[in-house]
C-alpha cells in the first residue's frame, strides 16, 4: 500500500447543514452532480460529506456511536496569527469553539473547534512543518 491518504469522508446526520457550514468557510463544492454526498477538494486530497447512516451501512458497521471518535482533522496554517483568524472564521460560520489557540509544548500554536456535526478540527501553526505554496506539507526526515 502506498503511503497516501486520498479522501476523508465524514458521516453526518444533517447533510444540508454540514454542507452549508463548509461552504460558509469558503470551501467550494465539487462534483455538484453527485446526489446525497458533497465533495470538497482540499489540497491534494478530498473531504466528502455523506449521511452517517449510509456511510455505516457501506462499511458494514452499526450507525450508533457518540462521543469522541478518536480522530481530529488538522488544518495547518503559515503563521501564528492565521490560527486566530481561521478559528474566528470557523466560529462565525457556526463552529463550536473547543479551546482558544495557545502555545503548545511542541513549539507551535493551535486551537480547536467542532463543526456542526461534532467533528473536531485543529487549526495549527507548526514552525517545523512549513507549508509549500500549493498548501502541501513535506515532513522533515
Amino acid at each position: 500500500m502506498e503511503q497516501r491518504l486520498s479522501l476523508v469522508t465524514l458521516g453526518v446526520r444533517d447533510l444540508p447543514r454540514a454542507q452549508a457550514f463548509y461552504e460558509r468557510l469558503g470551501w467550494a463544492r465539487s462534483v455538484r452532480s453527485a446526489v446525497d454526498v458533497a465533495f470538497f477538494q482540499a489540497g491534494g486530497m478530498v473531504i466528502s460529506l455523506w449521511s452517517r447512516r449510509s456511510l455505516a451501512a457501506d462499511a458494514g458497521v452499526p450507525e450508533a456511536g457518540s462521543g469522541f471518535a478518536g480522530i481530529v482533522l488538522s488544518h495547518n496554517v503559515r503563521s501564528q496569527g492565521e490560527v486566530d483568524a481561521v478559528l474566528a472564521e470557523a466560529i462565525a460560520a457556526g463552529a463550536t469553539p473547543l479551546h482558544p489557540a495557545r502555545e503548545q509544548d511542541w513549539g507551535g500554536y493551535s486551537g480547536h473547534f467542532a463543526d456542526p456535526e461534532g467533528v473536531i478540527w485543529e487549526i495549527a501553526w507548526n514552525p517545523g512543518f512549513p507549508i509549500a505554496e500549493d498548501g502541501s506539507i513535506r515532513l522533515p526526515d
